[in-house]
C-alpha cells in the first residue's frame, strides 16, 4: 500500500502531523509519499528520518497512491484533492469551519491507521462520494469544481457585470443584468454560494444550486437536480471569465456559452464522516 499526504504550505503544525504518519506508516511497512513542498518543510523531519528530496513527489504523482491524507484547511484539500483523481482522500482539519475535513488533528495518527489497516485486511477503503461541477466551452474546458464555478463578466461592482441568460435543460430560467452567476455543488453551498446569498445544502442531497451574484433584478436561488445539464449564456460586456474552485480561470470572448454539468468522476471521501450541522455552528 501507498499513502500520499499534502500539508498545508507554511505551517508548522502540519508540518509536525506529516511527520508523525510518516513515522506510524513507515513502522508498518506502507509506502509514503509526500508532496514535495510539506517534503521540503524544515519543521517537518527531525533527524533520523528520509532525506526530503528523496521522499518528495510532484503533488500530481499522488493519483497513483492507494490513499491521499490532506493536512490543513479547505483550501488544502481542494488542492489535494484535484491531484488526487479517483484515489481516496481524507481530510485532517487545521482551519475554522473545515467542511471538507472531518478528522481533527490530534486523531489523524489513529484515523488514517484504522484506514490503512482496513485496506490491508479488504484490499479497498470504504468511501464517500462529492460530486463536482465542471464547466466547458467553445473548445475548452475546466478541470472539475468540488464547490463551485463562477462565470461572471470583467469586474465586480458597478458597470463591470454581463448581460446574461441561464437555462436549465434547454428551457429559459431567467435573464438579465449581474456581476455573474455561480453553480455550486451541495459541498460548496457553505462557500461562495452562501456569501452571494445562496442557501444552505445538506451533502445528503442530490442537486446543482444556481446563485445570481448582484442582479439589477433579483434571481431567486434555484435547486436544481444533480443531472441537469446548466447553460449560462454571457453578453454585452467588454469580456468575462469562468472560474472553477477559485483556481482554474477561463477567459471569453462575449457573446459566449458557457455550459455546467455535474463532472462524470467525484472525490472519493475516506474516514469518518462529517457532522454537518456541527460544523454549520462555526459559521459566523
Amino acid at each position: 500500500m501507498r499513502v500520499g499526504i499534502v500539508g498545508q504550505r507554511g505551517n508548522r503544525r502540519a508540518a509536525g502531523i506529516v511527520a508523525d504518519l510518516y513515522e506510524r506508516l513507515a513502522g508498518m511497512g506502507v509506502a509514503v509519499a509526500v508532496d514535495e513542498e510539506s517534503a521540503d518543510e524544515p519543521a517537518a523531519w527531525p533527524s533520523g528520518h528520509p532525506d526530503p528530496a528523496e521522499l518528495g513527489v510532484p503533488v500530481e504523482e499522488l493519483a497513483g497512491c492507494d490513499l491521499v491524507v490532506s493536512i490543513g484547511g479547505d483550501g488544502t484539500f481542494l488542492f489535494a484533492a484535484r491531484a488526487a483523481g479517483a484515489t481516496p482522500i481524507m481530510g485532517v482539519n487545521l482551519g475554522e469551519v473545515g467542511f471538507l475535513n472531518a478528522v481533527p488533528p490530534e486523531d489523524a495518527v489513529d484515523a488514517v491507521t484504522a484506514e490503512v489497516e482496513q485496506y490491508q485486511d479488504r484490499g479497498a477503503i470504504e468511501t464517500r462520494d462529492m460530486p463536482r461541477v465542471e464547466a466547458s466551452g467553445d473548445g475548452w474546458s475546466l478541470p472539475p469544481a468540488l464547490n463551485e464555478v463562477v462565470v461572471q463578466g470583467p469586474r465586480r461592482g458597478h458597470g463591470g457585470g454581463a448581460a446574461v441568460e441561464v437555462r436549465v435543460d434547454g428551457s429559459l430560467y431567467t435573464s438579465g443584468h449581474a456581476d455573474g452567476v455561480l453553480v455550486a455543488t451541495p459541498t460548496g453551498s457553505t462557500a461562495y454560494n452562501l456569501s452571494e446569498g445562496g442557501p444552505l445544502v445538506h451533502p445528503g442531497v442530490s442537486t446543482l444550486v444556481l446563485t445570481e451574484m448582484c442582479g439589477e433584478e433579483s434571481m431567486p436561488p434555484l435547486a436544481v437536480d444533480a443531472d441537469s445539464t446548466v447553460t449560462v449564456r454571457v453578453d454585452d460586456a467588454e469580456g468575462a471569465f469562468v472560474v472553477s474552485d477559485g483556481r482554474a480561470r477561463q477567459e471569453l470572448a462575449v457573446p459566449a456559452q458557457v455550459t455546467l454539468e455535474r463532472a462524470a468522476r467525484p472525490v472519493r471521501i475516506a474516514g469518518p464522516p462529517l457532522d454537518f450541522f456541527a460544523a454549520l455552528g462555526k459559521i459566523e
